[in-house]
């Protein structure tokens, strides 16, 4: 089983304070901020852009995760880039022409993810997994934090796992296999099993008093199941 990280989604996190938020998660040992984008069109919400996302970039040590929920998604990515965006994912639907989107991510500096809603096919991975530095597997219908996990994602984890391996082999190159919806404590360990190494996981975090403890026993699921593999 690859190394895990665990992405607490500022989705659910307190906007009134965002910057402490964002201190106190990756004080209680987040590996990276999961940052969501949307834009009221390509899904049914309204929720932060580049000036949020440049606003607390001096309280993240660790790299911003942004997972664009926008149609169309190139006129954004720029500016994303500019206010501290480390990695830059985006949904296939999203984009006229996906191989270009990529490149257009990795010119501004960023690492490019493709984000699979749970009824888009895996077909696009044919196409461009090579130039991907992440894939991401929606576990719920994006839109809304707190929704409850699909579990027909696990099987599509299964597969997308086998095409990065293959692709890893065939390249040696690194991609990351991201789960986003429904994660808690109790199923980190079955995602886990299915493939995912990065867990996005918002209200089983924020919605908790001890960001820390939750953080460490997500963690001790992910070593049993580890272990268990």
């Amino acid at each position: 089983m690859p190394d895990c990280r665990i992405a607490p989604s500022l989705l659910s996190a307190d906007f009134a304070r965002l910057g402490d938020e964002v201190r106190s998660v990756v004080a209680a040992g987040a590996d990276l901020i999961h940052f969501d984008v949307m834009d009221n069109h390509y899904v049914p919400n309204l929720s932060i852009g580049p000036l949020v996302c440049e606003a607390i970039r001096p309280h993240a040590t660790v790299p911003i995760d942004v997972h664009l929920m926008v149609k169309p998604v190139d006129r954004i990515v720029p500016d994303f880039a500019r206010a501290g965006a480390a990695i830059i994912s985006f949904h296939p639907e999203a984009s006229e022409h996906v191989d270009r989107t990529i490149g257009l991510i990795h010119d501004c500096g960023c690492k490019a993810g493709l984000v699979f809603n749970p009824a888009t096919p895996l077909d696009w991975l044919d196409h461009v997994i090579d130039r991907l530095d992440l894939v991401l597997i929606m576990s719920v219908n994006p839109g809304f934090g707190g929704q409850s996990f699909i579990p027909q994602a696990l099987p599509k984890l299964e597969a997308a796992r086998a095409r990065i391996d293959a692709a890893s082999r065939r390249t040696g190159r690194r991609i990351l296999l991201e789960i986003d919806g429904g994660v808690k404590i109790d199923n980190i360990a079955a995602i886990a099993r299915a493939g995912a190494d990065t867990f996005v996981a918002g209200s089983a975090i924020f919605g908790t008093p001890d960001y820390a403890a939750t953080i460490a026993r997500m963690r001790a699921e992910l070593a049993a199941a580890r272990g268990a593999s």
